[in-house]
């Protein structure tokens, strides 16, 4: 049987991530062959060495990383907002908390390895950009694996004991050898790669082309 396997590295805190799931969904929705599409989240940081700032907010954060004033992050965030409501997508910025994301992807990987890896990545999306939840916060993850019907108490232990660590570094590593600079960045049948946020078409007419070599 056919299938083309699309893998996504993405982060949860990346805001072009969740708009560039959106966009592909969108053509996936309109390709005659949908059914036959498998999808793998793969796990990215975009900053590695992102700490917990308590009581900072995202404006200022930006800022201060990239050396500008908070005006400037303002209008940057605002930005993505409208495009992420383009795509019917809520961004909340005044509510983000900055947090590290390494141990969302565990819990990622432990929600893929009980076969809820896409309904539980679609969660941590909308639980940081719309509803502002703290993704460093295990109490957190597990209650969002809950509502996506994981085992509670197997997703803590899994996490206390750092049980999928190396997938997670392992994508990271693998991010690097495929030359990935930025995310999202979908490789569909290990062939074709497709990089940013795309227009659906974009995703659309990749689909296609891989549908037809199979």
């Amino acid at each position: 049987m056919k299938k083309i396997h699309v893998e996504i590295w993405s982060d949860v805190v990346c805001p072009f991530c969740y708009i560039g799931k959106r966009r592909f969904e969108l053509a996936l929705e309109k390709f005659a062959h949908k059914d036959a599409v498998e999808i793998e989240w793969k796990s990215f940081q975009l900053d590695p060495n992102t700490l917990s700032h308590p009581g900072m907010d995202v404006y200022d954060y930006l800022a201060e990383r990239y050396g500008r004033d908070r005006e400037w992050s303002i209008g940057t965030h605002q930005n993505v907002t409208e495009q992420a409501a383009q795509v019917g997508l809520e961004y909340n910025f005044d509510k983000a908390v900055i947090a590290p994301t390494f141990d969302a992807h565990q819990a990622s990987h432990f929600a893929k390895s009980k076969g809820r890896g896409s309904a539980f990545e679609e969660l941590l999306f909308r639980s940081y950009f719309t509803d502002g939840k703290d993704l460093a916060d295990h109490a957190v993850l597990a209650d969002l694996g809950a509502s996506v019907g994981l085992d509670r108490e197997e997703l803590l232990q899994s996490l206390a004991n750092g049980t999928f660590e190396a997938e997670v570094q392992r994508d990271i590593h693998e991010a690097k050898q495929i030359g990935v600079q930025g995310v999202p960045f979908f490789v569909f049948n290990r062939k074709y790669a497709v990089s940013g946020a795309q227009d659906p078409l974009v995703f659309r007419e990749t689909l296609e082309t891989v549908w037809k070599e199979l």
